[in-house]
């Protein structure tokens, strides 16, 4: 997004160059916000909490993996010195880890801020399949094990399905049965066509994400808001944002999977992926997060006297 409608986008060259700027724009904003993984993430908090403004947060995509460099002193992008000076530390995940960030790490106030879902102005509505079930995502190796049992195995067995796995970094070592159709990359635009053209869609969590629970995938509410049924390992928090059976289908191995193909009805089909979509579309849009996000920002201004008085 080079030059988005909605805001004003700056591409410096290093951060020396870019200091005096930021902490300007961090003196003149309503909310000052710094994200995990930012290459100069140190420096950059250190601005914002030295600032004026009026709300200082930290936003990390990346909680569990966050929190373990906290604990290790591996202070990448966040020193653990630095959570305290937070007005709200924003979390991709929510659950327990919420209150230990508070309680082990002294964060003020520690909030879920999940991924969306970007709905189009219209989204489509027809399904026209040429697969069985499919899975999109970027090969990682704690995954892998999952996607031979939920897919790979599914399809070693039902030679006349059809399977399609779309991502990189794929090791071409890796032998697919020969009904899996592999696909390198797909750009966002193909997304929707390649949700909506398989009968079930397979999600699959990373270890890491599973260990902390209450944290879904950006892939999972896209998926859902596009119109797919999806097939999902289970992980702690899950039901908090699909009902198992009703918004989604949950597979722990292959049995799962092929009872699923073959015994499910396009009446099913319909009728899960609706409710799912409905619930995103309701709770998780950009949008919804966007409100959210405000509800968060006004309770965080209203409780820092109170803090501050303790």
């Amino acid at each position: 997004m080079p030059d988005p409608a909605f805001c004003r986008t700056v591409v410096y060259a290093n951060w020396r160059e870019a200091a005096l700027q930021v902490r300007r724009e961090f003196d003149d904003c309503d909310v000052a916000m710094v994200g995990s993984y930012c290459p100069d993430g140190l420096a950059a908090i250190e601005t914002m909490l030295q600032s004026n403004a009026s709300v200082k947060t930290f936003y990390d995509i990346d909680t569990p993996i966050t929190m373990a460099k906290l604990q290790a002193d591996d202070a990448e992008y966040l020193k653990r010195e630095q959570v305290p000076g937070f007005d709200i530390y924003f979390s991709f995940t929510g659950g327990p880890m919420l209150q230990t960030l508070e309680r082990q790490f002294g964060a003020r106030l520690a909030l879920p801020l999940y991924c969306s879902f970007e709905p189009q102005s219209s989204l489509n509505k027809s399904r026209s399949y040429i697969c069985d079930l499919s899975y999109m995502g970027t090969y990682a190796a704690d995954r892998q094990q999952k996607l031979d049992e939920l897919l790979c195995k599914p399809a070693a067995r039902l030679p006349h399905k059809k399977f399609r796995v779309a991502g990189p970094q794929y090791p071409t070592s890796l032998k697919w049965p020969a009904n899996v159709e592999r696909l390198i990359h797909l750009e966002p635009k193909l997304h929707a066509a390649f949700y909506t053209s398989s009968r079930l869609s397979l999600n699959i969590t990373r270890q890491l994400m599973i260990e902390a629970g209450y944290s879904p995938s950006v892939r999972l509410f896209e998926a859902a808001g596009y119109g797919a049924t999806i097939v999902s390992d289970y992980w702690p928090g899950l039901e908090t944002f699909f009902t198992p059976g009703e918004e989604i289908l949950i597979a722990r191995r292959a049995d799962d999977v092929a009872a699923y193909i073959e015994g499910l009805g396009e009446s099913d089909l319909q009728r899960i992926s609706r409710n799912a979509q409905e619930r995103v579309l309701a709770q998780h849009s950009a949008a919804a997060r966007a409100a959210e996000f405000e509800k968060y920002v006004t309770e965080a201004v209203r409780i820092r006297p109170v803090a501050a008085a303790l």
